[in-house]
């Protein structure tokens, strides 16, 4: 079975985890990895941050610290805590920069065949699944352990295309890591002259024999750069160095002649001064990874490369002009290897990467794949039995769960076990995550094929917690199989989708059969403050005035969850929580909904701040305020019911005030509670009694229209 190498967030530990095999997306590669190289740069900040304490890794993540005491203000302590420990108990994959070969194909991907040698974006795993244009053909000529320095290689050539050099100019390149060197032979190959800035004389000599002059950073760097553009300034600085300090950005100011150039690829203290650039003006640029794509989801995941004739040079392109010049010997990257190790040994190539000042480019080579044995010789399998699992549980309430993300693994496994739910076998496209969550809640097997779930008898119950567009899909299917189902919000995403979920209801009923327990992840109206809201509501007789508003704070137009086909946009996706704790409050069926959206929606202004009004029919109105544009510091949650000269307000689900109730005390808990536990309670409960649904299906569906009408 293939394995991923890992970095525990926690303590540090760098570890090689069993993982199934993973699946290509639409537009994607599984790669069976060759070499793959590790970086003294990105990868040691990472292996530094885990081994340092709490303490230390707040001194390194100030801006996350600030997070943290709004949150805390906002949701209380204990559920801040629970956050910050679910968040570092999250391994992390490792590495960047590889090469290997094709062993599948993604089934919207043209012009890359199985067998095909490629070099990838992707990390230290023996599998990996990449998006095709994160991925170049490697040449003939170029060997595979070159190959692998395609990544790295292009984070360093995408800076120096935004430094535009021209033959005969003179530049700077502060810090001689991985990046730094292939800097400077890509400068040299531009016909330029470098000064290389670095306080470790090998790596100084490395760049020496790349054509370089050096000084040592401790030195006078300024007299050098005065000294090799003849007092008159160089042309631009490129800084590879990663520093906390601002005095690489004040120098490069200092450096460079009037109307020079500075870019950062690297990091480095950002406080500026005015002076430095404004006599000169100079211009300066952050370098965006490996080039343009990098970080879109529509050229990633979507698969749609930029035309040619505009964007000339993409990350993919960038990547394949980096194994051009190393084809050609402009670049020279097998000098750089400092050390090797098989990928069996990979800890040990960590411990070296911290602990050995001279470690400059690490290797792992990986294992053969036979690629004619039954499942690559194993490597293949989409399935991983846990041999700690701690399950034992039989009958009712063996679970498959579809979907390992951060809200699956830190909210609804955790519900899930504490219900008492055996978790049979857990599935994600990626494979790792699945073996994680596997592992850390007791499940019997981990898998990357939906199938084993849907195909199993030992299943009784489906949980789905995978991106909204699929959610219809699974529902519709695990019923069809005469499986429970628990799915994460929202039920559909499309008009369309919903009517496939309320016909397949309707085909079960029509023909006789028990219809399985559905239950959407509507938690709120289980959490205790509602609970008692609803149970002060019952004393009273007509209609109730409801509002509801959400600070649901601002999530950029390009996540996956703004995209009306992947996450179906915000209101679909989140707003349906309160349309449906406004259904439960209120007790009366929706009879209308209207929608008012602030501003024009557009590409980069998605339409998320809404007010959604409601009517109810017997006669209550609710108004959900959904709020993209509000600030972390004011409460996320509010609502508010008015009744009968009476008013109940709910604050952030941490309390419960009444106004006009006499004898009621004011409700307060010590941490926020959302209902997630109780929700997943109840839902494992009717599972093993054999119903009625906590939720009404009828309701459920209900409350999916009327969210699906008020974001369209």
């Amino acid at each position: 079975m293939p394995r991923v190498v890992l970095q525990d967030l926690a303590d540090g530990a760098t570890r090689l985890v069993d993982s199934p095999a993973p699946t290509p997306g639409r537009n994607g590669l599984v790669i069976a990895t060759h070499t793959s190289v590790v970086s003294a740069g990105t990868e040691r900040m990472l292996v530094d941050f885990g081994r340092a304490s709490l303490i230390g890794k707040a001194r390194s993540q100030p801006h996350r610290v600030a997070e943290v005491v709004d949150k805390a203000r906002t949701d209380g302590i204990a559920t801040t805590v629970n956050a910050v420990r679910s968040k570092l108990a999250q391994p992390l994959p490792l590495g960047y920069s590889s090469a290997g070969v094709v062993v599948e194909v993604g089934r919207e991907v043209t012009g890359v065949a199985v067998g095909d040698i490629v070099a990838t974006a992707g990390g230290h795993a023996e599998l990996a699944s990449i998006p095709v244009n994160l991925t170049t053909p490697v040449p003939e000529g170029v060997a595979t352990s070159d190959a692998a320095f395609a990544t790295i290689g292009s984070i360093a050539l995408q800076g120096l295309r935004l430094a535009q050099p021209t033959v005969g100019e003179r530049f700077v390149v502060v810090g001689l890591g991985l990046v730094g060197l292939i800097t400077v032979q890509l400068l040299a190959a531009q016909g330029c002259r470098v000064l290389g800035i670095d306080p470790n004389g090998e790596r100084r000599k490395r760049a020496e024999s790349f054509g370089a002059v050096t000084v040592d950073s401790s030195h006078d760097v300024l007299a050098a750069a005065a000294e090799m553009s003849g007092g008159r300034g160089v042309d631009g600085v490129i800084i590879c160095a990663s520093t906390t300090s601002n005095e690489p950005m004040h120098q490069a100011a200092q450096m460079c002649r009037q109307r020079g150039r500075i870019i950062l690829v690297g990091v480095t203290g950002l406080e500026l001064q005015r002076a430095d650039f404004y006599e000169k003006e100079l211009t300066f640029q952050v370098s965006a990874s490996y080039g343009p794509g990098r970080y879109d989801s529509s050229y990633e995941d979507g698969g749609n490369d930029y035309p040619y004739g505009l964007v000339r040079w993409t990350a993919s392109r960038n990547m394949g002009a980096v194994l051009d010049l190393i084809d050609q010997g402009r670049v020279d990257v097998a000098s750089l290897v400092t050390h090797e190790y098989a990928f069996d040994d990979a800890p040990a190539a960590y411990e070296t990467l911290v602990g050995d000042p001279t470690a400059l480019g690490i290797v792992l080579s990986y294992p053969p794949v036979d690629l004619s044995a039954p499942d690559g010789g194993g490597l293949l399998t989409s399935r991983v039995v846990m041999t700690s699992s701690v399950t034992t549980a039989s009958g009712r309430g063996q679970v498959g769960v579809l979907g390992a993300g951060n809200f699956a693994t830190q909210v609804l496994l955790p519900a899930l076990r504490d219900a008492g739910g055996a978790i049979h076998t857990v599935v994600s496209s990626g494979g790792s995550s699945a073996s994680l969550a596997a592992a850390k809640f007791g499940a019997r097997q981990a898998s990357t094929d939906v199938e084993d779930v849907f195909a199993s008898s030992e299943m009784d119950t489906v949980v789905v917690a995978t991106r909204h567009d699929s959610h219809a899909r699974y529902v519709e299917r695990a019923l069809r199989a005469g499986k429970h189902v628990f799915v994460e919000k929202p039920l559909a995403v499309t008009a369309d989708d919903l009517e496939s979920v309320r016909s397949t209801v309707q085909d079960l009923v029509d023909g006789g059969s028990p219809v399985p327990v559905l239950m959407v992840g509507f938690n709120r109206r289980f959490a205790p403050v509602t609970q008692r809201m609803v149970e002060l509501l019952a004393t009273q007789s007509g209609p109730k005035a409801v509002v509801l508003t959400m600070n649901a704070g601002h999530i950029p137009a390009d996540h996956w969850t703004q995209d009306p086909e992947a996450g179906g946009g915000r209101i679909i996706g989140e707003a349906c929580h309160f349309i449906d704790l406004a259904r439960y409050l209120v007790g009366s069926p929706i009879e209308s909904v209207h929608s008012v959206f602030m501003g024009q929606a557009g590409p980069t202004t998605p339409a998320d701040t809404a007010t959604i009004s409601l009517r109810f029919e017997d006669g209550s109105v609710a108004t959900v305020n959904y709020f993209a544009n509000g600030s972390k510091k004011f409460p996320k949650e509010r609502v508010e019911v008015f009744c009968g000269g009476r008013v109940l307000v709910n604050d952030n689900f941490r309390t419960l005030r009444a106004y006009g109730w006499p004898g009621v005390r004011t409700m307060r808990l010590r941490s926020q509670d959302k209902g997630h536990a109780a929700g997943m309670a109840a839902f494992i409960d009717a599972v093993r009694a054999g119903g009625p649904a906590p939720i009404p299906v009828q309701e459920l569906l209900e409350v999916s229209e009327a969210t699906i009408r008020s974001a369209n």
